[in-house]
């Protein structure tokens, strides 16, 4: 199996090239992140609504916890994808996809959904309208599970009366009802659950569990793997005692009413329920396929507003920068990172520096202040330039 893909959305000023030019960046970027199966491509993000500072940094706080519910709501949904269809990857891989496309062509090709999401809306409104439908999809996709998960349920539980033992199982199909005693005015007929290494003992037993047994009415009914199954009559005053001191003995009384036409009834429900199951799980399937590919759009939505967001207020007006999407195998993210770090460690100003080794290393003192001021809010760890990763598993 390949190694899932680390996506870096990265955002520089253009001054990173001599020519200070958005394509002559973009190259530069791309010279600089020459990791093995690593591909940078260009992201486009538009020019949003931009209103006084102090907003856009609460607004970028916000946006980083919209971010994490995002990613959360993504990850949830694919453990849902992941129990449906039983960890079978190569299902799940095909329900994994974005609009009908492969989550990697989809960012590969993103533009902002101008349709749907208005550039020249407030970013506060954009914000509101991407939380309400994380919201919604969420929502949807959970009721429709529990739904499921009830219905499973339910047939397991009848399944298991219908394919259980002894001791749990359905006794309509085993309990002739010619053993019964019925619509006696005095006597019952009880039907009671033996360990089968305990024959001996009820049989010799049975009789003085209480009084009024009546004498010789055991007879054994049927027997599984682990257990016998009896008929004892007994006077109806003295039944509960009867009962009481079997489980005493560990022995389990069954509750059992004879219904005619009984077993056909139980054989309707189950195959009822195994089509309401079947059903459900197909609706369940539909749901968080879509709900995937729907989080996911708002997800990236909301990182292309999180991108800009912090690129403004690291590098200020007028704005005049690139960004870059890096695509890299899991295993060769470090390296790309590690590059990107020793490439652009100098826009952290005193923040950042080099050891003796040519190692990046942080100023905390200055880091403070720098975090503060580029609207960081101590999430995450610092880079001296705007950087986002992410993964869609």
């Amino acid at each position: 199996m390949s190694s899932p893909t680390k996506y870096m959305l990265v955002s520089l000023p253009t001054t990173i090239s001599s020519s200070s030019d958005k394509e002559d960046a973009l190259t530069t970027l791309r010279s600089t992140v020459t990791i093995d199966s690593t591909t940078v491509l260009p992201f486009k993000i538009p020019e949003f609504k931009i209103g006084a500072v102090d907003v856009l940094l609460t607004q970028a706080d916000d946006l980083g916890k919209l971010e994490a519910s995002c990613g959360a709501v993504v990850a949830k949904i694919g453990d849902t994808l992941r129990s449906l269809l039983e960890g079978d990857e190569e299902k799940i891989s095909q329900q994994k996809t974005v609009n009908d496309k492969p989550a990697d062509q989809y960012l590969r090709t993103f533009g902002w959904n101008k349709v749907k999401y208005r550039a020249d809306k407030p970013i506060v409104e954009l914000m509101s309208s991407l939380q309400k439908e994380l919201v919604s999809i969420d929502n949807d996709v959970k009721g429709k599970i529990t739904q499921y998960n009830q219905i499973k349920t339910n047939l397991t539980a009848l399944e298991r009366k219908q394919n259980g033992n002894l001791a749990t199982k359905s006794l309509t199909p085993v309990v002739d009802p010619k053993l019964l005693v019925q619509e006696s005015e005095y006597l019952e007929t009880h039907l009671v659950v033996v360990p089968t290494t305990q024959k001996k003992e009820f049989l010799k037993s049975y009789e003085t569990l209480a009084p009024m047994v009546v004498p010789r009415s055991s007879i054994e009914v049927t027997h599984d793997d682990e257990f016998t199954l009896y008929t004892v009559t007994t006077f109806k005053k003295t039944s509960a005692e009867f009962q009481r001191n079997c489980r005493e003995m560990k022995w389990t009384p069954r509750d059992f009413k004879y219904v005619k036409g009984g077993q056909e009834q139980e054989k309707q429900e189950v195959e009822k329920v195994q089509r309401d199951e079947r059903k459900v799980w197909g609706e369940a399937l539909r749901l968080s396929r879509t709900g995937w590919s729907e989080s996911v759009m708002i997800w990236v939505h909301v990182l292309t507003l999180r991108v800009f967001a912090e690129t403004v207020l690291r590098y200020g007006l007028p704005l005049d920068y690139v960004c870059g999407l890096v695509m890299t195998p899991r295993k060769q993210a470090k390296k790309a990172k590690d590059a990107l770090d020793k490439a652009y460690s100098y826009l952290g100003g005193n923040s950042v520096g080099r050891d003796s080794k040519g190692r990046v290393v942080k100023d905390d003192s200055a880091l403070s202040s720098d975090m503060a001021a580029a609207g960081v809010g101590g999430e995450g760890e610092y880079t001296p330039y705007v950087y986002y990763e992410f993964e869609m598993i």
